[in-house]
């Protein structure tokens, strides 16, 4: 998984048959929260076992379909009995973000030109011009206010707890990521990709090492006035699955 800077594992007998997942979340809850050893861990004993998955000739809307109701990120794709791919969600979600990016400048092309006509025919062709910024706006102009409860909560922890505290913290909240704050300030965000790559695959000890040395500091930060379209393509240019939404007013 660190070499491939991967979340996920597939798990495949000798025969190439899948037989199960681990992925980062796995190793957070099972292996570092519950404090066991990883290097002495058997992958078996945390893995989840006969993990759903779809055809090689399935619709990408089954699949998306799967995962949503599944309440998972990952999905095995097998053909003739044997793995030949993985699907992660984030994919599905920036395909999403590029074809919405085509509509709006198609958009954007149609709308100057039904400008043009309006400008030289008046407001003959208005309803259309009008109906097109409607949808764009729709589209495209929702921010992330729209999607974030007043009383949600977010899990956090101190630069200098340790690993285990952070994982535990996790496990709590029932979440893959905690913010990292000292008093009222940012230092970091801490995921469980980070605990795969920066801790375990580093062979590093949950229970001695800090959440300062293995965190991601000083992270960018989305406001409640961003677009969830910006957040996206911000989260698609980093490659990450977490974004940080800071409430301006406060601060």
């Amino acid at each position: 998984m660190a070499a491939r800077r991967a979340d996920a594992a597939l798990l495949t007998d000798a025969k190439g048959v899948l037989s199960g997942i681990v992925t980062a979340e796995d190793i957070l809850g099972r292996v570092i929260a519950e404090g066991l050893i990883p290097n002495t861990t058997s992958v078996s004993k945390v893995m989840t076992r006969n993990p759903v998955f779809v055809m090689s000739n399935s619709s990408a809307t089954e699949a998306l379909q799967k995962m949503v109701q599944g309440k998972f990120r990952h999905l095995p794709v097998v053909e003739h009995g044997e793995v030949i791919a993985m699907l992660d969600i984030t994919k599905f979600l920036y395909d999403a973000i590029s074809r919405m990016e085509k509509a709006a400048e198609q958009g954007s092309a149609i709308a100057a030109a039904m400008e043009r006509v309006e400008r030289q025919w008046g407001n003959e062709f208005a309803g259309p011009h009008t109906l097109i910024e409607n949808l764009r706006d729709h589209m495209f102009k929702p921010s992330l206010s729209t999607i974030i409860t007043e009383n949600s909560s977010v899990a956090s922890v101190s630069p200098s707890d340790l690993v285990i505290v952070a994982a535990k913290k996790m496990r709590e909240y029932r979440v893959n990521s905690v913010v990292v704050m000292t008093g009222n300030m940012l230092q970091g965000i801490l995921t469980s990709k980070d605990l795969v790559l920066r801790v375990v695959a580093q062979n590093l000890s949950p229970e001695v090492t800090l959440v300062e040395k293995v965190m991601t500091a000083s992270p960018d930060c989305a406001t409640l006035d961003t677009s969830i379209l910006e957040a996206l393509q911000s989260m698609q240019d980093r490659k990450s699955r977490h974004i940080l939404v800071a409430d301006k007013s406060k601060y």
